[in-house]
């Protein structure tokens, strides 16, 4: 026999107020109802739950495990009936995409934004990650869909090309680096502001300096790419990042912009999913949009009217 809701949520509250008729008021049930229904937990789970005195209630050590779950529970049925509570609204689709930094700040707006022209009626919840996370989630089923880097482990999970991206060194305008393009080796002259190192660009960049037989001389490690450029624009380092997301902060911070010539500064974005089978109908026709290679088709004249 399993527990119900309701009296998962009568016994928590009751461990929380420390008292079951206090927890039974709240809930609208008879002290007598309230106490069966804990009765029935305890032959659940075959064992006491609550100590009673005079004084109230304390949660036994058994107790104490099951408010951690059941907290668990009614948090999760919670985000369930906020989820539903979309469908009867009119949503008829929902997709969890999560996505890495890189994506979020370069290709991946616009392409939702023409997903989300074309089917206004699916609700789509996007979360940052960072790509080995995301890998893990989408073969966990905890995501629908993953935009991530090349790279990491894709064993157990389908995966299609999605973009590219090509990595530039970014500079103060008077820095004495004056080419348009420079080698990574340049680069590892100089301090470097990083992103932290879990982030898939900077395992890249610590992997090719290890090839080079030369030290990455990372002044600060910082979590954002906007961090990246205030730290490059105060003289701390000279960073690297995305070329796109770079020119978001270039202008407005007085930087410069230098591409990097080695051939893994060009890096293959994914899209990753447990299967198309496994996907909901809206999540496949995203899968389909985001792999089309056909940047032009993405937006269509009517998307560009705004519908």
């Amino acid at each position: 026999m399993l527990p119900d809701l309701v009296s998962l949520a009568l016994f928590l509250r009751a461990v929380e107020s420390r008292s079951l008729s206090k927890a039974a008021r709240e809930r609208h049930l008879a002290l007598a109802a309230a106490s069966r229904r804990i009765a029935i937990l305890e032959h659940c789970y075959g064992t006491q739950l609550l100590y009673r005195s005079a004084k109230g209630v304390e949660p036994t050590p058994a107790g104490k495990a099951l408010a951690f779950h059941a907290q668990k529970i009614l948090g999760q049925e919670q985000l369930l009936r906020a989820e539903l509570s979309s469908y009867s609204q009119g949503v008829k689709g929902h997709v969890r995409i999560q996505a890495n930094t890189s994506a979020i700040t370069q290709h991946l707006p616009r392409d939702l934004a023409v997903f989300s022209h074309r089917y206004p009626e699916v609700k789509i919840e996007l979360v940052e990650s960072r790509s080995h996370v995301i890998n893990q989630n989408v073969r966990e089923g905890r995501t629908d869909i993953g935009i991530v880097m090349s790279g990491d482990t894709l064993e157990g999970i389908s995966y299609l090309p999605y973009q590219q991206d090509r990595l530039a060194a970014v500079v103060p305008r008077g820095h004495e680096l004056k080419s348009k393009t420079v080698p990574f080796a340049r680069i590892l002259d100089y301090d470097l502001v990083g992103l932290d190192s879990d982030t898939a660009m900077m395992r890249l960049l610590l992997q090719a300096a290890a090839d080079l037989s030369r030290p990455l001389r990372l002044s600060v490690e910082v979590a954002s790419f906007e961090a990246v450029c205030k730290f490059v624009q105060a003289g701390v380092g000279i960073g690297v990042l995305p070329e796109n997301a770079a020119r978001n902060f270039a202008k407005e911070m007085g930087l410069r912009i230098i591409k990097l010539t080695d051939r893994w500064a060009t890096r293959q974005m994914l899209i990753c999913f447990r299967g198309m089978d496994a996907l909901p109908l809206a999540g496949r026709k995203l899968v389909e949009l985001l792999a089309d290679p056909d940047t032009e088709q993405r937006l269509s004249p009517r998307d560009q009217d705004g519908g």
